[in-house]
């Protein structure tokens, strides 16, 4: 029983460590070696190369290569999971970007063409969360969403969550006068979690987020309305950007005792000011 809390113990001081520093202690050792391989671009944390003369090398003897969380990182990220299957209650942000009247599209559009649809929407909204320092967490159906830890994204995760759920609006066409090629709205959020390891039957190992912050950041983005971004108070404060006088809401969501004030981002009006 001692041993097993031990290990417990020990296991959260790991995953807090990588959540909160971006690397462990045995990582940062390694990343000073790895960045003497020739070769770029590269991993964010360990700078492992992933093209150029030293990625061969990272490949066939490191078996280090991008990861499906985040292609600007390595798959260390998979590789801890299965190393410290648990977790750690941390701060983070989380984005949630869902595709609103998705059903509707999917009956008036056809299924193959819906299907081509929803794949650009993931491939533009994972590729603007990779490149914000984001860990991809879901794809499910018409939602996507993205975990900014303070390791990854740094201590200003909450802004940086809050810029990504804008660039991908701006992506999407939210901000043209002929209207988006998909409708969105988006929820951002901020708060302490659970996050670590959820392993399957099969052996797969999925990093994720657990919880009531989860749950709120997900119901935001289905409450937001077409090209909204709906930003709860605490992700709001956290970020600290000045956006003017925004509109505020208070929102009965499902789950929740108590009305969740948030502030409304409308990206066509922040544009059309800005002009």
């Amino acid at each position: 029983m001692r041993a097993q809390m031990e290990q417990d113990a020990r296991v959260e001081h790991v995953w807090r460590e990588f959540l909160t520093r971006g690397v462990t202690e045995d990582q940062r050792r390694l990343r000073i070696l790895l960045k003497m391989l020739p070769g770029d671009p590269r991993c964010k944390n360990c700078y492992v190369p992933f093209r150029g003369a030293g990625s061969g090398f990272a490949r066939a003897i490191l078996r280090k290569y991008p990861s499906n969380l985040n292609p600007q990182l390595c798959n260390s990220c998979e590789e801890f999971a299965r190393k410290y299957p648990g977790g750690a209650e941390v701060e983070l942000s989380l984005l949630f970007a869902d595709v609103r009247g998705s059903t509707n599209l999917a009956e008036s559009m056809g299924t193959r063409q819906f299907s081509r649809l929803i794949s650009r929407f993931y491939a533009t909204a994972t590729d603007v969360m990779g490149r914000s320092n984001a860990l991809i967490d879901k794809i499910i159906g018409d939602q996507a969403a993205a975990m900014y830890v303070p390791g990854m994204a740094g201590p200003e995760h909450a802004l940086r969550a809050l810029e990504a759920g804008q660039e991908i609006l701006r992506a999407t066409g939210h901000s043209r006068s002929e209207g988006p090629w998909i409708p969105l709205g988006v929820g951002v959020h901020t708060g302490i979690a659970y996050v670590g390891a959820v392993g399957s039957r099969d052996g797969s190992i999925d990093i994720t987020v657990l919880g009531d912050v989860a749950n709120t950041a997900a119901r935001l983005a289905s409450a937001a309305r077409v090209g909204e971004i709906l930003i709860s108070d605490a992700a709001y404060t956290a970020a600290g950007a000045n956006y003017g006088s925004l509109e505020t809401r208070s929102l009965d969501l499902k789950g929740k005792s108590q009305p969740v004030v948030v502030h409304v981002m409308a990206l066509a009006a922040l544009i059309s000011e800005a002009s």
